[in-house]
Formats: C-alpha cells, sequence, structure tokens
C-alpha cells in the first residue's frame, strides 16, 4: 500500500489524489504542534456532539443555595452566582462556540473566494467596484464593525454570526484575488482556454481550486479571531442572549466576582484562549502542509 501510494508514475487520477493525501498527512503528522492543535479542536468537537452525556448537571438550572461554591467532587468547577454548574455551561458553551465558527466558515470562504476570483480574472471595472467595496468594508476595524450591524440587528447567537460574517469575507476576497492575477495568465490557463473551455469553467473548475488551500488556511488562523469577536459581542450583551451557555456571556457574568470567585470568569477565559491556540497552531501546520512555496 505504501508503494501504491507514492508510486512515481501514479496508473489513475484516483491513484494520484491518494498519493498527494497521503505525503500531506505524512507532513502533517511530522508536526507535533499541529497534531495538538487537530486534538484541541477535535476535543472541542467532541464536547459539542457529547454535551449532554459529559455534562454533570443541567447547564440552565439555576439553584440559590449552592451558588458561588469553589469547585469541588460536586461541581468540577464550580457554580456561578445563580448556582449554575460551571462545568456543564462550558460543555454546553463550546455548541455555541462551535456553531459560530463553522457557519461564519460557511459562510465567508465561498463568498471571498467567488469575489476575488471574479474580480482578479475580469479586471477592468468589475475587479475595481468589487474591490472599492472590499476597501470599504477593511476601513475599519472588526470588531467595531460587527458591534455596529449587531446593533442594527435584534442581539442574539445568529445576529452576531451575521455580523461576524459581513466583516470578515473582504480579506479573503483580497487573497483569492492576488492568486487569480498570478494564475490567470498561466500557461496552463492559457491551453485551456484554447481548448474551448468556458469562462465558468475556468474560474471554478481550475482558477477556484488553486485558491482553495490558500483559504483554507487563512480561514483555520482565522478562526481565533472569530471565537473572540462572538466572544466579545457575547460579553457586552449583543450575541447570545441568557440563558443560552456562551463563554463570552459566562465571563461577563462573572466579572463582578472577579476577586473573590475567580472560577466564574476565569475558566471561560480558559477555554477561550485553549481553542484559539489550537486553531492557531493547526491553521500554521495547514499553512506548512498546503502552502507550495514552503514544500
Amino acid at each position: 500500500m505504501n508503494s501504491w501510494l507514492l508510486s512515481e508514475t501514479p496508473a489513475s487520477r484516483f491513484q494520484a489524489s491518494c498519493g498527494q493525501f497521503y505525503v500531506i498527512c505524512l507532513s502533517f503528522i511530522r508536526n507535533p504542534l499541529a497534531v495538538i492543535g487537530l486534538l484541541i479542536v477535535l476535543t472541542l468537537v467532541l464536547c459539542a456532539l457529547a454535551a449532554p452525556y459529559i455534562a454533570t448537571h443541567d447547564p440552565y438550572a439555576q439553584s440559590l443555595n449552592n451558588r458561588l461554591l469553589s469547585p469541588s467532587s460536586e461541581h468540577w468547577l464550580g457554580t456561578d452566582h445563580l448556582g449554575r454548574d460551571i462545568w456543564s455551561r462550558i460543555v454546553y458553551g463550546s455548541r455555541s462556540t462551535l456553531t459560530v465558527i463553522f457557519t461564519v466558515a460557511i459562510i465567508v470562504g465561498p463568498v471571498g473566494l467567488m469575489v476575488g476570483i471574479l474580480a482578479g480574472f475580469s479586471g477592468g471595472l468589475i475587479d475595481r467596484v468589487l474591490m472599492r467595496i472590499t476597501d470599504v468594508f477593511l476601513a475599519f476595524p472588526r470588531l467595531i464593525l460587527a458591534l455596529a450591524f449587531t446593533a442594527v440587528l435584534e442581539p442574539g447567537l445568529y445576529s452576531a454570526i451575521i455580523a461576524i460574517a459581513i466583516t470578515s469575507w473582504p480579506a479573503y476576497a483580497r487573497l483569492a484575488r492576488a492568486e487569480t492575477m498570478m494564475y490567470k495568465n498561466a500557461d496552463f490557463i492559457q491551453a485551456i482556454r484554447l481548448q474551448g473551455a468556458s469562462t465558468t469553467r475556468i474560474l471554478y473548475g481550475h482558477i477556484a481550486p488553486l485558491c482553495l488551500p490558500s483559504i483554507i488556511v487563512r480561514l483555520t488562523l482565522d478562526m481565533a479571531g472569530i471565537i473572540l469577536i462572538a466572544a466579545g459581542l457575547g460579553f457586552l450583551g449583543l450575541g447570545a442572549q441568557p440563558p443560552l451557555a456562551e463563554w463570552g456571556s459566562m465571563i461577563a457574568s462573572g466579572r463582578d466576582y472577579l476577586l473573590d470567585y475567580w472560577w466564574i470568569a476565569t475558566i471561560p477565559g480558559i477555554a477561550i484562549c485553549i481553542v484559539s491556540l489550537g486553531f492557531n497552531i493547526l491553521g500554521d501546520g495547514l499553512r506548512d502542509v498546503l502552502d507550495p512555496k514552503t514544500r
């Protein structure tokens, strides 16, 4: 199997694709930090999927008799000012975080890719119009712009997702445009054009797959920023609304008790830090593996 995957003369496209994927996996495994990042991300996903089974208490049940309890065998990470179990709320909060991450990724990746390759390949007026719109969004800090959009919309988790997505796509459009301009005059694109391929086929059948690895790497590296913006909106009361468990709102609810009951705000902050670090080092590993300039 190893010789089949690493063959220098693959007999089919399927064998070549399998071999390329195998080489990428080997390169990724040789980077221990990237593997740690992947494990952190997989742990987040497993916590979100298995939340009903690993949570020790109802994350929304209030018990004023058990409020502000320190970590113990009964409440692993203590309780908050309403007697809710923090461990259970952390676990269920991973669902909110994962919802934001993947929904934003599904929106901004394709939108930025389509805008970028269309602008880079077309040039002229279309390029100038699309890039000026992109520049308008890039002129404002993402958090400030997200706050503005969320203030216009009704506060909530999905309003936060829409606001983050609206403010995140321009960076991907710029990246896709730069790579499209590099590829559009290449010899293989000219050969495809001479064979009669349509513009749509060239854009989405040849140029888009070439731009996709860079988009994936940039998206993975941006996950930490997306998490922080979502937590910031939750902290300010513009993201997920009570009683929904969300790490940013948990920090906000514990800030008044930070000196005496540190675990209420500190533990959600540690969760945000660990997950953001995991996505960052995973993105670094993917960049080393997928970027053809570093191979």
